[in-house]
């Protein structure tokens, strides 16, 4: 069955580009100029993917607000942000929300197909049937693979799909200082360096949430990040 994508585009010749060049790659596609409209479709279906931009229509920041709404309705759905907006804060800030990457317009068609061939690589791993290593446990730390679960000392963190596959490339081998790049192909991801930094920053925020003295994560300036053995 064609995985559905779901595009929210207030410019109605980017958002056919957009929902043909999917097309022609097998993808079912349901496009939305609106958030209420896309809003209105998600809560009778969800798609397998969202493609959002920043600014809705009147709603400047009607992409944000949607993808905490797609959020309350599916924590781990993929969402990228596919904004004319390329600013630190707006990348941080879509980050923030969950949203899996963060992409700018002009990016190549190949490029946005690739980001998200990649995204839906790592779901059809997670469906993959159980291994021995589907339950990765380092101290405190259990990452369960198969039912897309993590927890911090018995208590349950909530991660977005990229977050816990960068959790689990640095966690498999503790005291191993892993590159940006490296991250990038453990994880199955397609990204640029900057939102890897914006990726780690809120994995830490959310395992401090478990536990304030959180710490098990090391920058390594100028080679990349480790998870601290202990």
């Amino acid at each position: 069955m064609a995985k559905r994508i779901a595009i929210v585009e207030d410019e109605a010749a980017i958002r056919a580009n957009y929902a043909e060049a999917l097309a022609r790659q097998g993808y079912e596609v349901a496009a939305y100029a609106s958030r209420p409209e896309a809003l209105a479709a998600f809560r009778a279906r969800l798609p397998d993917l969202a493609v959002i931009d920043v600014g809705l229509g009147d709603e400047p920041e009607g992409g944000f607000e949607l993808c905490r709404e797609l959020r309350a309705l599916s924590p781990r759905l993929p969402i990228i942000f596919l904004s004319a907006r390329d600013g630190d804060f707006d990348v941080v800030s879509g980050l923030r929300l969950g949203a899996d990457d963060y992409l700018t317009k002009d990016i190549s068609l190949p490029h946005l197909l690739a980001r998200i061939a990649a995204l839906f690589r790592r779901l059809e791993v997670l469906a993959a049937p159980p291994a021995a290593e589907d339950v990765l446990e380092r101290g405190p730390l259990r990452l369960d693979a198969r039912r897309f679960t993590a927890s911090w000392k018995g208590a349950p963190v909530e991660l977005t799909l990229t977050e816990f596959w960068l959790v689990h490339a640095l966690a498999r081998f503790p005291g191993h200082v892993k590159s940006r790049e490296q991250l990038m192909q453990e994880a199955r991801l397609v990204v640029d360096e900057g939102t890897i930094t914006s990726h780690v920053k809120r994995i830490r925020r959310k395992f401090e949430a478990a536990d304030a003295a959180f710490d098990r994560i090391d920058t390594v300036y100028g080679m990349g990040y480790r998870w601290k053995a202990g």
